[in-house]
């Protein structure tokens, strides 16, 4: 998919953006410039440099790059060790480094990096600008690191300094109090940080407060040089470079991610990895040119998303606007305070560190690689902490791969059994190796000799030791008369454990399935003579979903407990056969989903007995906003054969004729066809869901924004037999499978045309 052809409108919706990330750009890339301990005018060539060659190369259309604060910390480091000139040198063989990358197509390997590890080194990074900037904003200066500006604090805050401490309260209050403005007002098109910045400008020039000023040099350029090779071991320069490249990559890749995730109807996703080497391209030319790295900025997008931008335009005029200004207004940036630039990085210092993050990352399980993190960025460094990260998470994951549960319980005979003795049931879950045989035997040593034992081995993997185990345990059991049922869900284990095989099978065929677990709730005992009843089976499974599903599903039912968000309308049969969630991938809060008998939509003023499909159809475009709304039949429709049938066959059934007399146009439609196919019942459902698009389209509103591209119609069959989900070529009144690669402009924007 392509994004759609520049018109006047889009071009009129991009200049106006790339003001507004232009005024957000301006004083973050001054103050990350100075909390890094750069040259001021290095922020604004990064600036410059990442809005005009990543916006020009880039494969995020709307993502906005430039000086980034979560590469503050790594920056300080690099020239308190190498110095000014020799960091550009090493900027610059970072991005060629990115480059390399970048047309490797490695990009989605960088992305591998646990976002729990992501996320507590942005924190780190927050936590380190905070105990930075706060003397600053005190009137002093930053330590050598975070722990020596965290001993020190006590004796600034004893002894600030008024004015500069008046400015950073000024810039605060001013930043809280703008994010707390109406939002849809004029006054919110204006970023926060221009304001905040603005006012301690003008107050400390009106009171004339004493405070530190920018000192920007007369030109962007000025005292430019080639750069120089930095001074230590080849080792440490390279491991340097590297880690500048990896942790600019991570931090764009992430941004292009996320982005990707809220980009607009008709905007083209991300190519990762001309992404990757646009960013190199930037870094290259921001550090010959003297400025700082550049990595794509979750701020600055989001600002460039929220203002309305449709392509590029927008990130390369940003770039354009910042090198106009530091040309043109040098004096008027001059008179900014240092302090009030230093308490605009403490806001974002703190937002960095997002509780809501946390809390996330705890239900997940990944607190323990995002505390490591944190605290390694803010006590060792960012390299270090990146590292400790990265190795908790090892460790995490190598404790996933081991845990097992096991459970025993003593299944009772039922009353009128007779003398039939108990048997036992053992369920060994997980990953089956030398390191659970401790709690697995014990658990089968509990078993009472001559014993019946039912053993459901559900596992992934069995190394040999864990068979061996198991093996000499059911042969020692059944020499003292007992007897043991093997049941492997994952099957072949226990089996080709026999003779000697415990290599992975090449095909699984699972015996119970997280889809159908119908038909396997019945415990294999002595007493299972009958079977059982539809409620006992239901019952078992609220059971089996509680020990099983509902942990696993817990986080995300609790993020989706206040506020449900789902991206797709989704209105199908009420036919048991057809799974929503199955054939679309999709999970709870996902879709959002209406079924009735025979997929139908009612037209536009219609009397109809049920109001229900236009109620949710109302609902799912008013109110939750979703853009894209898929009708799904099905073959072997019931529906559909009693339509074929003038409704004869349920002519009784007063409700169900009434409602499938909406099915009316749509037999009109298919006996208006020449060719009916081999399968005249599966055709009727496919011109079924043209109808009933057709029937969406009738909606005045919900027509309007079809055609202005805000809203997606797609239609949808799913053949039963082969299990195969079919989509609707509107131009060709057809339907072919997804892998056939049917263009998708061919079922976007349905309005634009109706069969």
């Amino acid at each position: 998919m392509t994004s759609k052809p520049l018109n006047a409108s889009a071009l009129r919706r991009d200049v106006l953006a790339s003001f507004v990330v232009f005024l957000v750009a301006i004083p973050l890339s001054l103050g990350i410039a100075v909390a890094s301990g750069a040259p001021v005018a290095a922020g604004l060539v990064a600036a410059v440099a990442g809005g005009v060659v990543a916006g020009l190369a880039g494969g995020s259309p709307l993502q906005v790059s430039g000086p980034a604060a979560g590469l503050t910390v790594l920056v300080a480091d690099l020239i308190a060790g190498y110095g000014w000139r020799a960091t550009c040198t090493i900027t610059l063989l970072a991005g060629l480094l990115q480059v390399v990358l970048g047309l490797s197509r490695v990009a989605r390997v960088v992305l591998a990096v646990s976002p729990a590890v992501v996320h507590g080194m942005l924190a780190g990074v927050g936590a380190v600008i905070v105990l930075s900037q706060v003397h600053v904003v005190l009137g002093g200066g930053p330590q050598e690191s975070a722990v020596a500006n965290l001993r020190e604090l006590p004796g600034q805050l004893l002894h600030p300094a008024p004015h500069s401490a008046l400015v950073a309260a000024l810039t605060v209050l001013v930043l809280l109090g703008w994010s707390r403005l109406p939002r849809g007002g004029r006054l919110r098109l204006i970023p926060g940080p221009l304001p905040a910045i603005a006012a301690a400008t003008a107050a400390t020039w009106a009171f004339g407060w004493r405070a530190d000023r920018v000192d920007l040099p007369e030109t962007l350029l000025h005292g430019w040089g080639l750069p120089e090779l930095p001074h230590g071991s080849p080792h440490g320069v390279a491991g340097a470079v590297v880690s500048l490249a990896v942790v600019a990559a991570v931090a764009s890749l992430l941004c292009s991610v996320a982005v990707d995730r809220v980009r607009p109807a008709g905007v083209a996703p991300t190519d990762l990895d001309r992404e990757l080497a646009a960013q190199g391209a930037a870094n290259a030319v921001s550090g010959l040119l003297g400025g700082l790295p550049v990595a794509g900025v979750i701020v600055r997008s989001t600002a460039n998303l929220e203002a309305g931008a449709r392509t590029r335009l927008s990130a390369v005029l940003h770039g354009v606007w910042v090198l106009v200004l530091a040309v043109s207004c040098g004096p008027v940036i001059e008179r900014v305070p240092l302090s009030a630039l230093s308490a605009l990085l403490v806001v974002l210092g703190v937002r960095l560190v997002d509780p809501a993050r946390i809390r996330d990352l705890r239900d997940h399980r990944e607190a323990p690689a995002y505390a490591a993190t944190f605290a390694g960025v803010v006590v060792l460094g960012l390299g270090e902490g990146v590292l400790l990260g990265i190795a908790v998470t090892a460790v995490l994951a190598l404790r996933r791969l081991t845990r097992l549960t096991v459970r025993t319980e003593r299944l009772v005979p039922a009353p009128g059994d007779g003398d039939v003795p108990a048997r036992w049931h053992v369920v060994v879950e997980g990953t089956l190796t030398f390191l659970g045989v401790p709690r697995v035997t014990r658990a089968l040593r509990s078993v009472p000799a001559g014993a019946g034992v039912d053993l459901d081995l559900n596992v992934d993997f069995m190394d040999h030791a864990a068979f061996d185990a198991v093996h000499q345990w059911r042969l020692a059991h059944e020499r003292q008369g007992g007897r043991v049922d093997i049941d492997e869900v994952h099957e072949g284990w226990y089996e080709r454990g026999v003779t000697g095989d415990l290599s992975s099978p090449r095909k699984s065929s699972p015996t119970a399935r997280w889809w159908a677990p119908w038909a396997n709730r019945q415990r294999r005992s002595a007493s299972a003579a009958e079977t059982p009843s539809p409620t006992s089976v239901l019952l078992d499974g609220v059971r089996e979903y509680h020990d099983s599903t509902a942990g696993l599903v817990r986080p995300i039912m609790a993020e989706l407990a206040m506020e449900q968000k789902p991206e797709l309308l989704f209105i199908t049969c009420v036919d048991s056969r057809v799974v929503p969630n199955i054939i679309t991938a999709s999970g709870p809060g996902d879709l959002f989903i209406n079924r009735n008998v025979g997929n139908f939509v009612p037209p536009h003023g219609s009397a109809v007995p049920d109001d229900s499909v236009m109620a949710t159809v109302e609902y799912a475009t008013n109110v939750l906003d979703i853009r894209t709304i898929a009708v799904c039949g099905h073959s072997n429709c019931g529906a559909m054969a009693a339509v074929m049938a003038g409704g004869e066959e349920v002519a009784h059934l007063e409700g169900l004729s009434r409602w499938l007399r909406l099915g009316g146009p749509t037999l009109e439609r298919f006996r208006a066809e020449q060719d009916h196919g081999d399968d005249p019942l599966a055709r009727l459902s496919q011109v079924n869901v043209m109808q009933q698009l057709d029937h969406l389209l009738t909606y005045p509103w919900l027509r309007e924004r079809a055609e202005a591209g805000e809203l997606e119609l797609v239609g949808l069959y799913f053949d039963l037999k082969s299990a195969t989900v079919k989509v609707l070529d509107r131009a060709e009144g057809k339907f072919a499978t997804i892998p056939n690669h049917v263009p998708e402009s061919a079922y976007r924007n349905p309005g634009d045309r109706r069969s």
